[in-house]
């Protein structure tokens, strides 16, 4: 009895030395914790969805005993990265639809419409993805081959950032479509007096909005699908940018009953019917969903020309494209927007157009202010103008990755001079000191990591220009993973909940293969993430 007396007290002390009980110990990982002084770590605790402690396994594991550890085996652990704006339904709609991206021709469209036609013999024939950019012949198409094909079932398929589109004869005569007509901010494209098929922007609303509701299964699989992929990917929040209020209750039930996952900020569109149900039912938040923002279009796209310039186009002499609605529309809403407290978060790719909607902001924000306005995208911005986004508050939502998709054209249509401050992500991060990421998907990848790569080397995937786009512009890799982590978080109102690995965040955190701070810049690319998890609970596992 007197030897085991020792060895029982010994017990007791290391017993009481673990003084707390936790869900998961990760170890043996490099923790790029982005908190305020960017510190690493090689170990955090989790309970009940949220961080606990962070610092080394040796003091953690002394202090708390764990239901579950995790080896990192040396890897690198990143906060959950963030998406600051993205299609995350329609994206999921899309995966239901005829896939475009890719294509290099016309032709080629045509043979994959023919074969998801063969596949699916009822309905719409609807896809997306198509760039008349990436062509040989880089003119819009005419529907005439759509016509000859599918003479009665109607078919539009959208341009890849969903400012243009192209509908054969059916789907135009449902919608009433005729040559000669006109609408405010879009065109109806003719040639010698017969449609082609192309609308731009607001005209392509015109036969969209015929397209029969999607059932309820559909839906759910949308959002489902989407979720499965954004996990591989590392994704473990998005902004989806431009719903109807209809989708909150969807996603709320979707969410709660557990199926859906994925946590959501969500801007709802530019419509009276969602301004009435926001302004009644006030910020809607819950652990998962936050929806507190608005969605405005102020104009269209730099490949469609249908982004507002203040100069014409370089390569179209009379044409300086549009504004989506008149101005008063813009100087009508943003009041409104204010008075209830929420964001106003508006699409401006032009010049013209980022100019209109900062005086716009300026005249409502009436100087620096925490209400997180948002220009969305602020792709081309006048040298004029670009103090203005610190003088107002105003944040610049970026997507990196199109910069190097439009940097192979994107002189064409505006010209050396003007390009100079054209993604220029750089210059509007010291606006205010930070500038959430986003990727845009579906117009691009959904890959955050090739949003990563994109920021900071200003390459495509095959390594070109060899000195980067506009290298001057680009981020370091500090910048860039705060931009889809904390910073994005922030241009949600929510950097006191995630984006970063500190105690009392949700335990949202991916494990990667290769570590993104370190490897040399062609690397990034390829790095996988292996692991994805959010509240502590594993949501995707690269088996």
């Amino acid at each position: 009895m007197k030897r085991l007396l020792p060895a029982l007290l010994l017990l007791a002390a290391a017993c009481k030395q673990k003084e707390y009980n936790a869900d998961m110990l990760v170890k043996n990982a490099v923790v790029y914790t982005v908190d305020s002084n960017f510190t690493t770590a090689s170990a955090f605790v989790v309970s009940g969805g949220k961080i606990l402690a962070v610092g080394n396994a040796d003091s953690l594991e002394q202090k708390y005993n764990a239901r579950e550890v995790v080896d990192a085996q040396g890897a690198a652990v990143y906060p959950g990265f963030i998406d600051a704006h993205a299609h995350f339904y329609e994206y999921g709609m899309g995966l239901q639809e005829v896939n475009l991206v890719g294509t290099h021709s016309w032709p080629e469209i045509i043979d994959s419409v023919k074969t998801y036609s063969e596949r699916n013999t009822d309905g719409w024939i609807i896809g997306n993805g198509w760039d008349q950019n990436d062509w040989t012949n880089k003119h819009f198409p005419d529907k005439a081959k759509l016509d000859s094909l599918f003479p009665v079932r109607p078919v539009i398929l959208s341009r890849v950032d969903g400012h243009a589109a192209i509908a054969n004869q059916a789907a135009l005569n449902i919608a009433g479509v005729k040559p000669g007509q006109t609408i405010n901010g879009g065109e109806i494209e003719t040639n010698n007096g017969k449609l082609t098929g192309i609308l731009v922007d607001n005209a392509v609303g015109i036969v969209t909005r015929k397209i029969p509701e999607p059932t309820p299964a559909m839906v759910d699989t949308a959002l489902l699908s989407a979720q499965s992929n954004c996990f591989t990917v590392g994704l473990t929040t998005v902004d989806d940018c431009g719903l109807p209020y209809t989708m909150v209750n969807t996603i709320n039930e979707l969410q709660h009953k557990g199926d859906l996952k994925m946590r959501m900020y969500v801007m709802l569109a530019d419509r009276q019917e969602n301004y009435d149900y926001l302004f009644k039912h006030g910020i809607i938040k819950t652990p998962r969903l936050n929806v507190r923002a608005f969605k405005v279009y102020a104009d269209g796209a730099l490949g469609s020309r249908g982004a507002c310039l203040l100069k014409p186009y370089a390569d179209s002499a009379k044409w300086n494209g549009f504004l989506l609605s008149n101005p008063k529309h813009f100087e009508e809403i943003a009041p409104k927007i204010a008075a209830h407290g929420f964001q106003m978060c508006t699409h401006a790719i032009g010049d013209s157009a980022v100019r209109v909607m900062l005086k716009i902001y300026a005249a409502n924000l009436k100087g620096k202010n925490d209400l997180r306005w948002r220009i969305e995208h602020s792709q081309i911005v006048s040298p004029q103008d670009i103090d203005k986004f610190g003088e107002y508050s105003v944040i610049p939502s970026v997507q990196p990755t199109h910069a190097t998709s439009d940097m192979y054209w994107a002189g064409k249509r505006l010209g050396n001079e003007r390009l100079k401050t054209a993604y220029a992500y750089k210059q509007l991060l010291k606006q205010n000191g930070w500038i959430p990421l986003g990727t845009d998907f579906p117009v691009e990848n959904i890959n955050p990591l090739y949003t990563f790569y994109a920021a900071v080397e200003r390459k495509d995937l095959k390594g070109f220009p060899e000195g980067g786009f506009q290298s001057e512009n680009a981020l370091s890799r500090i910048e860039a993973l705060k931009g889809m982590t904390i910073w994005a978080a922030k241009a949600n109102f929510e950097e006191k909940e995630k984006g970063s690995i500190e105690p009392g965040k949700y335990a949202d955190f991916v494990i990667l293969n290769k570590d993104i701070m370190k490897v040399k810049g062609s690397e990034i690319p390829t790095t996988k993430v292996t692991k994805t998890y959010i509240n502590g609970v594993k949501v995707y596992d690269k088996k």
